[in-house]
C-alpha cells in the first residue's frame, strides 16, 4: 500500500474500474494523493503489478462487513448422542426420542447408539431392530446419514436433520392431511 509499493512501474486501475494504464510508481502515488486516496497493490504476481486507487480504509470497513455478515449465515452443526439400552423400556424409548427431535429441530446431527453389555453382545440384531424403530419414528424430522454400524460395544448410526423445505414440506404435507380427516369426521 502507498510508499510500501518497491516497482518501479505499475498498472494503475481507478477505484471504478477504469484503467490508467502502465505508469511509475512514483507517478501512481502522486495521482493516488492527489485524490486524496491510497493506492493499493491488488495482483502482485501480475507483470506488471496492478495497483488500485482507492479508499483502503472504506475497503477494509466493507471487507470485515462482508465477513462479519458470513459468520451469522454460517451455522454450525453438532453431533449429539443419545444412548439406549437393548432392553429399554418403552417409556423411557419415548423420552430419549422426544430428546432428538428436538436436536434435529435445532438443526443438530443425532448420532443413535445401542449399548451392549455381557451376554448382550450375542444378540446385536436386537439393537439393529431397535436402530430400525428409531429411525422410522424420526423419519419426518431427520434423514439417515450413516448406516448402523458395530463399533466394539456399541451399534450406532447417525440422523442428520432434513434441509428446511423439506421439513416445511413434510408438515405441510401433515397439516393438509389432519384438515382432510378433520373434514371427513
Amino acid at each position: 500500500m502507498n510508499n510500501q509499493i518497491r516497482i518501479r512501474e505499475v498498472r494503475v486501475i481507478i477505484d471504478d474500474g477504469e484503467q490508467l494504464g502502465v505508469m511509475p510508481t512514483f507517478q501512481a502515488l502522486q495521482l493516488a494523493q492527489e485524490k486524496g486516496l491510497d493506492l493499493v497493490e491488488v495482483a502482485p504476481t501480475a507483470v506488471p503489478p496492478v495497483c488500485r486507487i482507492m479508499d483502503y480504509g472504506r475497503f477494509r470497513f466493507e471487507q470485515e462487513k462482508k465477513e462479519r455478515e458470513a459468520k451469522r449465515t454460517q451455522r454450525s452443526t453438532s453431533l449429539s448422542e443419545i444412548r439406549f439400552r437393548p432392553r429399554i423400556a418403552v417409556h423411557d424409548r419415548e423420552a430419549k426420542l422426544r430428546h432428538a427431535r428436538e436436536l434435529l429441530s435445532d438443526r443438530h446431527k443425532v448420532k443413535l447408539s445401542i449399548m451392549f453389555r455381557g451376554r448382550e453382545m450375542q444378540h446385536p440384531e436386537r439393537g439393529v431392530t431397535i436402530l430400525k424403530a428409531l429411525t422410522e419414528a424420526l423419519k419426518d424430522d431427520g434423514k439417515l446419514e450413516a448406516a448402523p454400524l458395530m463399533e466394539g460395544r456399541f451399534l450406532s448410526l447417525i440422523l442428520a436433520p432434513l434441509p428446511k423445505r423439506e421439513t416445511k414440506a413434510a408438515s405441510e404435507g401433515q397439516t393438509s392431511e389432519q384438515e382432510a380427516k378433520g373434514a371427513e369426521a
